[in-house]
């Protein structure tokens, strides 16, 4: 297949862009800049200048590949209106320049917010409806416009050596308090991927899943929050201790607002559907190791 990928050159993009073209597939990759193109050439993919805003070019990129991944965000925690909007006119785009085939269409989302009180399990329909909504409610457009609409959910921690996400965020704050802190008593608890694991799944998905499935990208379930911030603070060689969740906004920022709350989900029914066995390092494996430590 040639497929196209948007986020070609990020972090789960990248590892994607490999994993297909290793498995013989072709890759066009939008890309927002120079330095982003020789990154996504050098892996052996074609580079389509762009970006979210740009609607020709994704329309061009979808309009000429076999499938789409669609991977890129704004992620604009200063405004997540417009990463809702830029997310929501992306994914109509995209849809339109597919409609009437059966393209295979992977969207991305996370596992926050999907569930309250227990670990989100495929079948759960996403709440977000709308183009209002979290991420203008693109999972659950994809998955009803009646063509492939594949979803993939993220752990909030895709983790590995370069990871700029969730993890490496919380290593920052770390560095810059002088210590590595988790909020009240841990006991919420975040699922965790490698991201090579990550990549399979997606090619996994676009090879064999069919049309509305919902793929949880999780390897392991619940890793609590007190143990990620404990392996942090003795990867960084910092003390551990708790932040009284009334000043947890002060001490982690916008971080506050996921590493107070439960990201879990189960990945069951996924790797019984798809053969998907993950092999990647666990998460406080990569953090003892030495991804997060820095310079």
């Amino acid at each position: 297949m040639k497929v196209f990928v948007t986020g070609a050159s990020g972090w789960i993009g990248s590892a994607v862009t490999e994993e297909l073209l290793g498995a013989g597939h072709e890759v066009l990759g939008l890309v927002r800049s120079d330095a982003s193109a020789t990154r996504v050439e050098a892996l052996g993919a074609r580079a389509l200048r762009g970006d979210l805003d740009d609607l020709d070019s994704l329309r061009a990129g979808a309009t000429e590949a076999d499938a789409v991944v669609h991977l890129a965000n704004k992620h604009d925690w200063s405004d997540p209106e417009e990463s809702d909007r830029a997310e929501r006119a992306a994914v109509e785009t995209l849809l339109a320049a597919i409609e009437g085939t059966q393209r295979p269409f992977v969207i991305a989302n996370g596992l926050s917010g999907l569930v309250e009180g227990r670990a989100a399990l495929e079948s759960d329909r996403s709440p977000a409806v709308g183009p209002t909504s979290d991420r203008g409610g693109s999972e659950n457009l994809v998955l009803e416009t009646g063509g492939r609409g594949i979803a993939v959910r993220f752990a909030p921690s895709v983790h590995g050596v370069g990871d700029w996400g969730f993890v490496a965020f919380l290593a920052g704050i770390a560095r810059e308090k002088g210590v590595s802190a988790y909020v009240g008593d841990g006991v919420h608890a975040w699922s965790a991927v490698h991201r090579a694991d990550a990549a399979r799944l997606i090619r996994l998905g676009l090879e064999q899943a069919p049309a509305g499935t919902r793929m949880h990208a999780v390897a392991e379930q619940e890793i609590t929050t007190r143990a990620i911030a404990e392996a942090l603070g003795e990867a960084l060689d910092l003390p551990v201790h708790s932040v009284p969740a009334g000043e947890a906004g002060e001490h982690f920022g916008f971080m506050a607002e996921f590493f107070a709350a439960s990201m879990t989900g189960s990945s069951d029914a996924t790797r019984a559907l798809l053969g998907w066995t993950p092999s990647g390092p666990g998460l406080l494996d990569d953090i003892a190791a030495g991804a997060y430590a820095g310079d």
